[in-house]
């Protein structure tokens, strides 16, 4: 292999792989699948790039995890979706997931930073054809976002399922990198006058709204009661 040689992968993890293994602070770099997992459970916006004409592209949207496979949808007219359905073998892409969990605040302008936890995923993206796994992988990112909503809406119908595209990316060259922990600064940079410190970053879901048409009798559910309280 030519490049970074990349640590042997021990059961349980991905395999390290030359565009895995992180040229900068590797030390931050995990191939744990649990950790991996963890990390895109927890969200449900991605990044998605991908080459356009010989120029990069990236793409927000919504994802979902179903074991090792990850699920983005999107209109059959978006160009990803309608690329990755022609192309042979598939679409190549790099998604990334992450979360902010704290303004790391240094005494020193250089040594400001953030604790995050992210994870990015290489591969090629195929378009999901067969319909039954093409219902799956819609419940799979209706509840991703909420939990035991697929099962309280009404399914995709004929139409909306033919308006629909879904990517399938299987998680095999994947990776985690994270940054916990309170500012670096310099020893000589210690005894300065500026506060130095984390600032928390918590993602907080408001009260329900209902809608103005809810049919008379529509209780909040429990599963929306449970996400409001978080």
């Amino acid at each position: 292999m030519q490049g970074i040689q990349p640590p042997a992968s021990p059961p349980g993890s991905y395999t390290p792989t030359d565009r895995t293994v992180p040229t900068r602070s590797a030390h931050r770099a995990s191939y744990d699948k649990e950790l991996v997992h963890a990390i895109l459970d927890e969200g449900y916006v991605c990044h998605l790039g991908y080459l356009r004409d010989g120029a990069p592209v990236v793409l927000p949207t919504l994802y979902g995890r179903a074991g090792e496979r990850l699920y983005v949808h999107g209109s059959t007219g978006s160009r990803p979706l309608r690329t990755a359905g022609q192309a042979d073998p598939g679409l190549p892409v790099c998604l990334t997931v992450t979360h902010v969990d704290g303004l790391v605040l240094a005494r020193s302008a250089f040594h400001h930073s953030i604790n995050y936890r992210s994870v990015v995923v290489h591969g090629v993206a195929h378009q999901v054809t067969d319909p039954e796994e093409k219902r799956m992988a819609l419940d799979a990112l209706v509840d991703h976002v909420v939990p035991g909503r697929s099962a309280d809406s009404r399914p995709a119908n004929a139409r909306e399922l033919a308006a629909t595209a879904v990517l399938r990316l299987d998680l095999d060259e994947v990776s985690a990198k994270l940054r916990t922990g309170g500012a670096n600064d310099e020893p000589e940079d210690l005894s300065l006058p500026h506060w130095a410190g984390v600032v928390p970053v918590r993602r907080q879901y408001g009260t329900p709204l209902a809608d103005a048409g809810l049919a008379s009798g529509v209780e909040l559910p429990d599963y929306l009661d449970h996400l409001a309280a978080l």
